[in-house]
């Protein structure tokens, strides 16, 4: 096979163009790394490895470009890598390599975020669970951290959260049925159970005027 022209493209890639014809984009970096010239004889082994290289590389650089704006769980940030920049191998490998420079750690991830949901955003413990999960944290940390976070302050977190929900929220639940409707959806959507939202309503209502 001959490299008959190698045309740069957007986000740093290079065309590369085979006996003529379009063939594949690699990085620049990878490019300029192998040597090559138009006019240069290439085998499949060489063109596999310089796919190769190339993705391996933009993995790496997805991969540190993304944890740089913010941290990601290691699931995440392989999911993200492969949808916008490399194969599901080479994201893995690059996912690997950034746990073991200790840039990605999945606990650390799962506590600050199981904190911001709990704290923060006032979410219930089913809507913590489904969120963790989904980030790709494995199920025994997430009970963990879900009944860590369910006795805080000797199991009134849940509660608190729900007291805080209604009186920031929907002023007013307690004489307006239509209101109550919606507040008692709305917890629900936020991962409180029945049994939570009933009692969080009835302690928010006899303590109405401790607010």
């Amino acid at each position: 096979m001959e490299l008959t022209a190698a045309e740069p493209r957007r986000k740093s890639l290079v065309q590369l163009y085979i006996d003529g014809e379009a063939a594949v984009k690699i990085d620049r970096e990878t490019f300029l790394r192998s040597r090559l010239q138009p006019g240069d004889e290439l085998t499949d082994e060489q063109l596999h490895e310089l796919i190769l290289a190339s993705d391996t590389r933009r993995a790496h650089e997805k991969a540190l470009y993304l944890l740089e704006h913010r941290d990601h769980s290691k699931r995440e940030l392989v999911e993200k890598i492969t949808r916008t920049a490399a194969s599901r191998e080479a994201a893995q490998a690059a996912a690997d390599r950034m746990e073991e420079l200790g840039l990605v750690d999945d606990e650390n991830y799962a506590r600050r975020r199981a904190k911001e949901l709990f704290l923060s955003k006032q979410y219930g413990p089913l809507r913590v669970r489904q969120e963790l999960r989904q980030k790709g944290i494995a199920p025994e940390l997430v009970d963990s951290l879900i009944e860590e976070y369910s006795q805080c302050d000797d199991g009134q977190l849940p509660l608190e959260n729900i007291r805080g929900v209604l009186a920031k929220k929907y002023p007013g639940w307690q004489e307006d049925e239509r209101q109550r409707r919606r507040a008692f959806a709305a917890l629900q959507r936020r991962g409180y159970s029945y049994e939570q939202i009933r009692e969080g309503m009835r302690l928010a209502y006899e303590g109405e005027e401790d607010w």
